[in-house]
């Protein structure tokens, strides 16, 4: 495969996956209304969101770590409480964990199976759901997937930092 169909089919691949992922995106409401809460708190109080509080008095947190409200939280500081503003970084991570799955199947195995492995996320139907949902899950396979990307490219080189 050249270089240049090689992007060509990347790109085919991450732009079918961000509008796979927010094609009828609006459907969702507010998908989960207690994550829903946590952003709409974290707008009005910057201890609020930097705690994960599902009310703008700080007094509840929310049961996952709040770094998956963060992203959301700013994306609705910047362009208002609504589900698009809650919803469309979830997306966005998943087209980030497709590419960074990519590159990583790519680096070991070619750019084949790279395409095949960001394919088969972008097309999971648990991957789907999750990646257009306010659940933190998108956050954690983003991370997840980048703790693979480190780890084996300090293996390739026999570096431990």
């Amino acid at each position: 495969m050249t270089r240049t169909a090689e992007r060509c089919a990347l790109a085919v691949l991450l732009v079918g996956t961000a509008v796979a992922y927010l094609w009828g995106l609006g459907r969702a409401g507010w998908a989960n209304s207690f994550y829903s809460a946590a952003v709409q708190a974290g707008t009005e109080s910057w201890k609020a969101m930097f705690f994960g509080s599902s009310d703008a008095a700080n007094s509840i947190t929310v049961d996952k770590p709040p770094a998956s409200l963060w992203v959301m939280e700013f994306s609705t500081r910047i362009f208002g409480v609504n589900s698009w503003a809650m919803l469309v970084p979830q997306v966005l991570l998943g087209v980030a964990s497709v590419a960074l799955l990519y590159a990583t199947v790519r680096r070991r195995f070619g750019p084949v199976a790279g395409l095949l492995a960001g394919l088969l996320l972008a097309v999971t139907p648990v991957a789907a759901l999750m990646f257009r949902f306010n659940n933190p899950d998108a956050l954690l396979v983003l991370l997840m997937i980048a703790a693979t990307w480190a780890m084996l490219r300090a293996v390739e080189d026999g570096r431990w930092r």
